[in-house]
């Protein structure tokens, strides 16, 4: 049987994702096979477009996350999951009719919520709790800031930091996208092209800085990133994009800062089904009600490239997503 699949023909802008026929893949030991009724964009997405091939040895397929049934299984799976309706985190291949997911990382699908809303959280709840929960260590209380807080990662982040007892600053490059933040439950929201968000963090926490901040553009902000956190605090990157990081050692001692990244996509398997068995049992359960995804946009498969456009414009607020197939 054959199925829609996206691909980057080279690297390049949107132009280059070519719509291809695939043969349906056949799920493997401990995995499903979903049938895509929607699927998330995401920046890696967009880089994977812009290198024309994703890492070793994975799908050159995009797409990380889908919401969708599971029409077949692979040895070792209860044949009983087949029809279930699940949303899952995938290593490539979502955007297309059929994708295969590991099982540990397939969850519910949320009743309350519509296919494009359930395939916008399993990217950004994975790399929540990975980056705030585990990583971060963020505790009732302390100060989180996100750059880029319209985002994605930040619309979820919000809701998410806050079920946690934390209290949340992002960083937005509009009156527009502050405005948003702060109605999504930002206590502050600082427009970084027009105010100095090193003063502005020190002010609206009290003079105590940030205890966890998320970092999606790398080096770029790396000596106000440390000036802006407390001490203690600790800093996540989630995206290498230059310039290389260039601190002086003696800043980031004083604070006794913690400098750390990382890659969801490359962690293990075995470490992922940890993340997803830690949001089975917390953050998942409340995705409906207290952290509803913010959709942006909503394009066909056929229509991907406008959505890669979506985001290499960095107007959106919240998720970009495909329409797949019908539920």
């Amino acid at each position: 049987m054959k199925m829609r699949a996206i691909i980057p023909a080279r690297a390049g802008g949107p132009e280059v994702l070519t719509m291809v026929e695939r043969d349906v893949p056949a799920p493997g030991a401990g995995q499903a096979l979903i049938r895509v009724v929607a699927a998330g964009v995401n920046r890696h997405d967009c880089n994977q477009r812009k290198r024309g091939h994703g890492p070793a040895g994975s799908t050159d397929v995009l797409g990380l996350e889908v919401a969708g049934e599971i029409v077949a299984v692979g040895s070792g799976v209860d044949e009983n999951q087949i029809g279930r309706r699940v949303a899952a985190l995938v290593d490539g291949g979502g955007a297309a009719d059929y994708v295969l997911a590991d099982t540990p990382l397939v969850f519910d699908w949320p009743e309350q919520l519509e296919a494009i809303e359930a395939a916008a959280l399993p990217e950004v709840m994975f790399t929540l709790q990975l980056n705030v929960v585990r990583l971060g260590t963020l505790k009732p209380g302390e100060w989180l800031l996100i750059h880029g807080g319209t985002s994605g990662i930040g619309m979820a982040g919000i809701p998410f930091a806050r079920a946690m007892g934390a209290r949340v600053v992002v960083t937005a490059g509009s009156a527009e996208k502050c405005k948003r933040a702060e109605e999504h439950g930002a206590e502050r929201a600082i427009n970084y092209k027009s105010e100095d968000f090193v003063s502005e963090v020190r002010t609206v926490t009290g003079g105590h800085g940030a205890d966890v901040i998320l970092d999606t553009v790398g080096g770029l902000y790396a000596r106000r990133n440390v000036e802006a956190l407390a001490i203690d605090g600790r800093l996540l990157h989630l995206s290498p994009a230059p310039p290389e990081f260039t601190v002086p050692l003696s800043e980031i001692m004083s604070r006794r800062a913690r400098i750390m990244g990382s890659l969801l996509r490359g962690y293990p398997l075995e470490r992922k089904a940890e993340l997803a068995d830690a949001l089975r049992h917390g953050a998942w359960k409340r995705a409906a009600a207290e952290m509803r995804p913010v959709i942006d946009s909503v394009y066909t498969l056929e229509d991907i490239a406008k959505a890669h456009e979506r985001m290499d414009e960095g107007v959106h607020i919240g998720k970009v997503v495909l329409k797949v197939s019908d539920a």
